[in-house]
């Protein structure tokens, strides 16, 4: 592998755990590149590739998923809040299923994390030294939009890296990487609508009109992202690794059985390919 390859991780809720299968298989392979971006579940299924503690990924969602510290409507009414990101990113990693973090900082690896700057509305990218700002980073990260609080982070106020760069490609060539894999979390066909989210922004984010921009053009973004990528593909430059078939979870799934589902065909998925995208990789 003479050329440096960077991991490109897209997020997507719990459709992540597609990719977390795919991850896994990738690291009982011993395949462990260089640079790894990754935005919102992309970047929590990332940082688990660096300290390659294999099964992480699904474990923790499996584990909690129906915990009510993890995950509850109630919260979101009551405060701004549908996942517990404290327990998340802190309680967990900590105690509960504890975050190989020696690992991590002992890694060459690059790990970017992609997060949203919600005064400018553009990317905010976060490479992390001590445990604390890594897991404010993932936090931020993985801060949807409407159901999650805005994250301080030194002087920024930051939200979900899907917001608005949802398939940090572009940033993994910036950094000086030649080639990518990209990991999707959609089929290939898939084309992302409007959505009502100007209108809703205009509601909660009334003194955010640069976010309320990106949120609204969001879609046509993402739609243009998957162009490019198709284009990268037939260069050579990126190697795609995408379900076949429309991933049988929601952003806000509760049903263990579907997760280990969605992991599983993450999983054998990469298993299928993994000769010819082992050949790509040396060329």
């Amino acid at each position: 592998m003479n050329k440096k390859v960077g991991l490109v991780l897209e997020g997507g809720g719990f459709r992540g755990i597609y990719s977390a299968g795919v991850i896994d298989y990738l690291l009982e392979k011993n395949i462990e590149l260089p640079y790894v971006i990754g935005v919102s579940m992309g970047a929590c299924n990332g940082v688990n590739y660096i300290s390659k503690q294999i099964g992480r990924n699904l474990n923790v969602p499996y584990s909690y998923v129906n915990d009510k510290r993890y995950m509850s409507y109630s919260r979101l009414f009551t405060k701004g809040e549908l996942f517990g990101m404290d327990f998340i990113f802190n309680e967990i990693p900590k105690k509960l299923i504890p975050f190989d973090f020696e690992t991590y900082s002992k890694s060459e690896q690059d790990f970017v994390i992609g997060t949203t700057d919600c005064i400018t509305g553009k990317p905010f990218y976060i490479k992390t030294l001590d445990y604390d700002n890594l897991l404010t980073s993932l936090k931020a990260s993985a801060s949807l939009p409407f159901a999650s609080k805005m994250v301080k982070f030194h002087d920024k106020k930051l939200l979900d890296g899907g917001i608005s760069d949802p398939i940090p490609f572009q940033k993994a060539f910036n950094d000086g990487c030649d080639k990518v894999v990209i990991v999707l979390t959609q089929p290939i066909e898939f084309e992302k609508k409007p959505t009502k989210f100007s209108t809703i922004g205009k509601l909660l984010y009334p003194k955010y009109p640069q976010l309320i921009d990106v949120l609204s053009k969001r879609y046509h973004f993402y739609n243009q992202q998957l162009e490019e990528i198709k284009q990268l593909e037939k260069e050579g430059k990126a190697y795609v690794i995408r379900p076949e078939n429309k991933i049988p979870v929601s952003r806000t799934e509760r049903n263990k059985e579907k997760l280990q589902e969605a992991f599983t065909m993450g999983y054998k998925h990469c298993e299928q390919i993994f000769n010819d995208l082992n050949n790509w990789l040396h060329i």
